[in-house]
């Protein structure tokens, strides 16, 4: 069994604002509309599989909106929120298939013991959590992380500098995170001259 990682990018502000507006606009709602059906399909195929997360997905958007979530502890709201990006942010780029997400603890160990800074480790990052309060999923996934797209270009240069010391073990996926946020960098320029901003870089492992 592998674990997905997936990335976009967007302005997580408008994510925000759409979770917590007292009144929508016409534009809001027909966002939340699209959300809402992009729940009802992930509760179905989970239905298919026999996946039972004790709340579905499209309660728990609606619980988040309103503020009200009915437990602490669900994977369904992290979906939702997922969902919620998803509706804003660019098509998620494919960054591979990993046996277990602890294994990116090992690869903090390493790329932290050639001086990578500890806020560009994958952990630091991959694991961070929304920037909303949510139930904890009540295991290691889905995950949810950000990084701000600033930095982008700050972890493709830390990687890039120590890829030739790592154990071959990681400098294959070092590589592909470079490589990703290298691009990211790239685009989040190209944007700035364009006026427009997005801000996050989302990290979904499920």
């Amino acid at each position: 069994m592998g674990y997905c990682l997936e990335m976009s990018t967007g302005d997580m502000r408008t994510v925000v604002r759409l979770l917590t507006a007292v009144e929508r606009t016409e534009q809001q709602e027909r966002t939340l509309a699209r959300v809402r059906t992009e729940c009802e399909r992930t509760d179905a195929r989970f239905r298919e599989q026999g996946i039972d997360l004790a709340v579905s997905i499209s309660r728990a958007l609606d619980e988040l909106i309103d503020g009200t979530p009915s437990t602490d502890l669900c994977p369904a709201y992290s979906y939702a929120f997922y969902q919620t990006v998803a509706a804003h942010f660019s098509d998620p780029a494919d960054l591979g298939t990993w046996r277990r997400p602890a294994w990116f603890h090992a690869m903090d160990d390493e790329l932290a013991r050639h001086g990578v800074p500890s806020d560009l480790l994958p952990g630091a990052f991959l694991f961070s959590g929304p920037p909303l309060r949510l139930p904890h999923p009540g295991d290691a996934v889905p995950a949810i992380g950000t990084l701000p797209v600033p930095r982008a270009a700050a972890l493709a240069d830390a990687y890039a500098r120590v890829l030739d010391r790592l154990d071959p073990e990681f400098r294959g996926p070092a590589r592909r995170f470079a490589d990703a946020l290298r691009f990211e960098a790239r685009e989040w320029e190209s944007a700035r001259q364009l006026r427009t901003n997005p801000d996050t870089l989302l990290f979904w492992l499920h």
